[in-house]
């Protein structure tokens, strides 16, 4: 079984708050159909009122992050899947669910993770 992201930005839920509530309470839904098909690993929004940092080998908190990831936010699911159709079925449900577009990206097998 490979783990697959299923994520998107925040910038990509265009939502009134009445829909945002809906969203929220949809994409619940698809969590718990994930749990209960045993495909679920892990999931959560990033909190973006806390400032990343970095922290170097020797300790050294540094503020901010790599230019490239300065924009990591949004929503998250890892699930665990037989196949990449399985996490591209998955997405779709994220996506109905959320009202945007989900990115699905796929883990590299690590036997020691």
């Amino acid at each position: 079984m490979t783990k697959y992201l299923i994520s998107f930005p925040s910038e990509a839920m265009v939502l009134t708050q009445e829909q945002l509530v809906q969203a929220g309470i949809d994409a619940h839904a698809v969590l718990r159909e994930a749990k209960a098909a045993g495909v679920w690993v892990f999931g959560g929004g990033i909190n973006e009122d806390v400032p990343p940092v970095r922290v170097a080998a020797d300790g050294t908190v540094t503020p901010g992050t790599y230019e490239p990831t300065q924009r990591i936010e949004g929503g998250y699911s890892i699930l665990e899947l037989p196949s990449r159709d399985a996490a591209l079925e998955w997405a779709a449900k994220f996506a109905a669910a959320c009202r945007c577009d989900q990115e699905v990206r796929e883990f590299m097998d690590d036997p020691e993770s």
